[in-house]
Order: C-alpha cells, then structure tokens, then sequence
C-alpha cells in the first residue's frame, strides 16, 4: 500500500478506521464524502490533522490519480462514483475486503455470520462460546467493531486465536476475496432491496459469506435459500455443509430433543448418536428464532473444535443486548416486552410467534416492505394492534384484510410522545396474562434517532405506568425490569 493512491469513500464507523488504516500503511489517502455536517466535519477535522486530505459536499467525483477505491458499507453500487472508477479500471474494495487483505501471516481464522435477522445475536453468542473455550477471541465487524482494530498489529493490541465476524449484505458485497472457515447465513427475506435492486441480487451478496469456506458452511433447515446458497457455493475440498433445526436434527445438523440442543454433526457417529450441548433454558431468551441463533452459534463453534461443554458454558453467560425480546416489566399481570431491533417483517414474525396473546404495538418506515404475510400469520395470536408512524396504514390495510377480528388502535401523531400514548392505548387494551410486545416490523427514522432510541422511549413509557416499576403506585419489589444483563 506504500505510495498507492487511495481514495476511501465515506467517513463514520468504517470510513475512518480505513482512512487511519491506509495512511499508517504509508498510502496517499483521500476522503470524499456527500454529507458536509457537524459530525463529518469533526471528522475530517480529525483525518485532517494526521495529513488525510477530506473532500466534503462531494462523494460523486473520483480524484485525480486514484489507484483504488475502499467503500464504506452505506454507498450503493450505482454510485456516480463507482461509475468513474469503473470507466477508469480503478478496483472498488469494501472495508471488509481491505481488512481481510492487510491479515498478516498467521491471523487468526474468520467465523462469519451473515442473514436478514439474527447476526448480531448470533456473533455475540459465538464470541461467548468461543471464550468459555479459553479461546482468544472477539466478536467484530458489523456489530460496530472495526476490522482494522483487531487484524493489524500495533502496540498494546491482543492477538486473536479466531474472530467472530458478523457482516452485512452490504460488506459481503464488496468482499469477493474474504475466504472464512466457515460461515453461516441464519436466514433470507426481503431486506434492502432498494440498495441491491431485487431479492436475488441480496441473496447472491449473502451467498458470498460461504464463497471458500473451509469446514463448514452452516445452513437454517427451515429456510431453504440458505442451503441453496451453500450448494452454489465454490468452497475449499472437504467442506461441509452443516444444517440447523428447531426439531429433531437428522445427519449433519444440529437440532432440538426433549429440551435439549443437540449435535449429529460434529460427533463421530452422526447415524447413530448426537451429542448434548446445552438445555434450551440455557439460551436468554428460549424464544424460537433465539434457539436457532444458539444451533448457528453452536455448529459454527464445534466446526471449529470447541467441546460441548464450552457451547453450554458460552451460552449460559451470554447476555442479549437490549431491544431484543427484552422483558421492561410485568405489570398487574400483563408481560411488557421489548424488540424495537424487529425493524423488518421477518423480524417481526419471529418475536410475535414467541408470545400469545399479544397486544402488537408497530409501524415506522416499512422500507417498501409488504404486510400480508405478516398480518395473516400472527393474526390468531393478536389481542389487537397499536399502530404508529409514516406508514402505520399499510400495516392496518393488511390486517383488514387478512386479520378483521383484531382491534386496532390507529395515531396519527409521529412525534416521539407517541410512543407513551401508544403505551396507554396498549395498557388499556391488554388483559391479565398478555404480552405487549413492541415489534415495530419497520425502521424508526421517520419518529427517533435509531431503534435504541425507540426502545428506551417504550421502556420509559412502561416503566411509567401505575403500578410499573418506576411508576406513581410502584411496589417496593416490582416484577419487571430487565436488569442490565438481560438484555441484548
């Protein structure tokens, strides 16, 4: 990379650490970026002061001289910029590839996680097995640590005996190179479609974390597309394609037995005999699509040679982030639950199928998403539905037409205080022995900062309630919060 002219395009979690990255190599870098805001401009105030040359208001023009491009994960393909960089035969790298490229001899191995919904569930609780392994380890990438952080070497940072990485379907995009030991994809549905342009072309990015794995490429049973994707797959000779099931594991999966996570793949009689891994009272929480999280993070741990005794030992100090499937409180009988993080439809459907009955508080930016599915599949477990947000309507016409037996309470404010009238509407909807369950099935943009903003706004609203934890009747031993390590 010495002298190469490299022009990063993007600045925050990603285009920074890359900036850094490339100049410590001795490479002439440049930042372009769109946005000229107060955060970019601290920034580039930042880059600036270590000799980074930072264009802002302009992220369309490839600079003079430019060898390589490095993308940040945002910017889509039909970029003006890419463009240029393609009539010129300039390489377009993504961070990950970059990161994956500047490994030195030796670097630890990649365990990849990748899927619509689950990712960072998944890399985290994988990072947790791995650990209870006595394995050096960290849980990176997507899930908000940078890459150049743990595969470059520096003064005072860790060596890795092997990585949790989670990644996006937009970094595997610009990934070809990576070349994981094994990777698992949780899941597909129709996600981002507006940046990859149709569901196959998301797919085919997805499909890239199996792209020469070397032991196992790890598959959901219960979703098809994921086990096509391995089959399309170009990997290393003697990979393996290892599946994972909420029911009873044949060969070469991983699966679910009286109560217990059970292993037909990693053990020397698959036709015979499975192993036990863990109970699923083990897992926080035992909801179904949290249990599959578990048989992924499982299969990609023991693929790696981890004993069955470090999956249990992982997962049972596994502690969920918050906003997924977080119990707030329990309130004169009636569960309050917390998965403001389902922000698309498949999401949503695996959090309300984990509950019955369910008072559904939803809506936001559906993303170009569609409904029906959704509505027609959770409409036997619904109590009624609290509706907010831009296109709160598209969630109520789909209920109309495939669940008309569901009350439905309709706001029309979309400031942040709708949240706590939302709540009221819920409180006085719900009965002794329901769950309200926040599972937005949309994005938050178009009322709060992000989805932990939305989440922290209903906790706060519950915790509110007469008779909640924080509330004007409160107990002195109230039933509910999940405290800070209950949640994910």
């Amino acid at each position: 990379m010495k002298d190469a002219a490299v022009t990063v395009a993007g600045l925050g979690v990603s285009g920074v650490p890359a900036a850094k990255a490339l100049h410590g190599l001795g490479a002439r870098v440049t930042v372009v970026n769109a946005g000229a805001g107060e955060r970019q401009q601290a920034e580039a105030a930042e880059l600036e002061a270590l000799g980074i040359a930072v264009r802002l208001g302009d992220g369309d023009t490839l600079p003079d001289g430019t060898e390589l491009v490095v993308t940040t994960p945002g910017w889509k393909p039909a970029s003006p910029l890419f463009a240029a960089a393609a009539a010129a035969g300039v390489p377009v790298w993504g961070d990950v590839e970059l990161a994956w490229r500047l490994r030195g001899p030796g670097a630890a191995p990649w365990l990849v996680v990748t899927g619509t919904n689950g990712k960072t569930t998944t890399t985290r609780m994988l990072a947790a097995i791995l650990s209870a392994a006595g394995l050096r380890t960290a849980a990176v990438g997507n899930i908000g640590v940078s890459l150049f952080d743990v595969v470059l070497p520096g003064p005072g940072r860790p060596e890795y005996d092997v990585l949790a990485v989670e990644l996006s379907s937009y970094q595997l995009h610009w990934a070809p190179g990576i070349r994981p030991h094994s990777a698992a994809v949780l899941n597909l549905a129709p996600d981002h479609l507006d940046w990859h342009g149709s569901m196959a072309a998301y797919a085919a990015d997805k499909g890239r974390a199996y792209h020469g794995n070397q032991v196992a490429c790890v598959y959901n049973a219960a979703d098809p597309e994921t086990e096509r994707l391995v089959r399309e797959a170009d990997v290393e000779e003697g990979c393996r394609a290892i599946g994972f099931t909420l029911g009873a594991p044949r060969m070469s999966e991983l699966g679910v037995v009286d109560g217990l996570l059970v292993d037909r793949a990693f053990v020397a009689d698959r036709a015979g005999t499975a192993q036990e891994l863990a109970a699923v009272e083990d897992v926080r929480p035992p909801a179904p699509h949290n249990i599959a999280n578990a048989l992924a993070a499982a299969a990609l741990a023991r693929a790696y040679g981890v004993e069955a005794a470090a999956v249990r030992e992982g997962l049972r100090a596994f502690r969920p982030d918050a906003h997924r499937i977080a119990e707030v409180a329990v309130v004169d009988g009636v569960r309050w639950v917390d998965d403001s993080k389902a922000t698309n439809t498949h999401a949503a459907a695996a959090s309300l199928a984990a509950y019955e009955p369910v008072v559904w508080l939803a809506g936001g930016l559906a993303k170009g998403a569609e409904f029906d599915e959704l509505a027609a599949a959770a409409g036997p477990r619904l109590r009624a539905a609290v509706l907010f947000g831009a296109d709160r309507a598209l969630i109520r016409e789909a209920l109309t037409r495939h669940a008309p037996q569901v009350p439905v309470v309709e706001l029309e404010r979309t400031d942040t205080g709708a949240m706590a009238a939302a709540v009221e509407a819920a409180r006085g909807l719900a009965r002794s022995g329901d769950t309200v369950l926040l599972a937005p099935a949309c994005a938050s943009m178009d009322m709060f900062a992000n989805y932990n903003a939305r989440g922290d706004a209903f906790a706060d609203a519950v915790r509110a309630l007469p008779g909640g934890p924080h509330g004007p009747d409160a107990r002195d031993e109230p039933s509910g919060p999940a405290g800070p390590d209950e949640r994910r």
